[in-house]
């Protein structure tokens, strides 16, 4: 890590978003905790942070708006310097299984203008802001290699994230910019957990050959190696963080 890595967090006010600010925080970047509607937890992320004498700003930004996500960076470099790590994590998933037929405009429309659109917002603002040495990981799912029915619209908004992924990395060639992309796959969250009964949990964790869900340290220690200097030669790929599942 070099001395003044600043890193931006989308969605970073709980679940593997705050894991993951509240990670990088403790291996010395300096943390910009972004929400866009949770302040109360966004606020006690960056408490935490900078209890254990951290530095990080919580700063509220819509990915879904081009204009929020200026905003977000400029943010940024007002308290800390030059954005050098960017996380894109900010998203949302379906209302349980929906199939394709039953998901409506509205549906199909949100979860792709917050998990793509929004992605691709902060990619071109990071493109047009980040110096050489900079990293950029997005996060996908795993739910990609499993092509479940009832996640046809999340499954949909995730493949093109990592669509982009190699695509921005071929893009910035020359430029020593690292775009990777992480799929975890199901995660010990409460988001996850919300709504599911035990059978249900049980038998999702038993899918993978570890048979067991996934924690979000599973996830944050790959984000952590791929933005550090152990990582320096992975660029363009999408590590599928899931025990096996697929």
């Amino acid at each position: 890590m070099k001395r003044q890595d600043v890193a931006i967090v989308t969605g970073a006010s709980r679940g593997i978003g705050q894991a993951i600010a509240l990670r990088l925080a403790r291996d010395g970047y300096a943390v910009v905790v972004n929400y866009a509607g949770n302040e109360q937890d966004a606020k006690q992320t960056v408490a935490e942070i900078t209890k254990a004498d951290g530095r990080a700003i919580a700063v509220k930004a819509n990915v879904t708006r081009s204009q929020e996500v200026k905003a977000l960076f400029d943010a940024a470099e007002a308290a800390f310097g030059p954005v050098t790590v960017l996380i894109n994590n900010a998203g949302v998933m379906q209302p349980g299984l929906v199939s394709i037929v039953d998901t409506d405009d509205a549906l199909f429309e949100r979860i792709i203008s917050t998990n793509l659109q929004g992605v691709f917002n902060t990619l071109r603002e990071a493109g047009r802001r980040m110096k050489a040495g900079s990293r950029i990981i997005n996060l996908s799912t795993s739910v990609l290699g499993l092509a479940s029915p009832g996640y046809g619209a999340y499954a949909a908004s995730k493949a093109g994230v990592e669509a982009m992924t190699k695509v921005f990395a071929n893009e910035l060639r020359g430029r020593e910019i690292r775009v990777n992309a992480v799929a975890p796959g199901p995660t010990k969250t409460d988001l996850f957990l919300e709504g599911k009964p035990q059978e249900l949990v049980e038998r999702i964790s038993k899918l993978a050959p570890l048979e067991r869900l996934g924690t979000v340290e599973d996830t944050t220690r790959v984000v952590a190696f791929l933005v550090g200097e152990e990582g320096a030669w992975v660029n363009g790929q999408v590590l599928r963080v899931n025990g096996g599942m697929v």
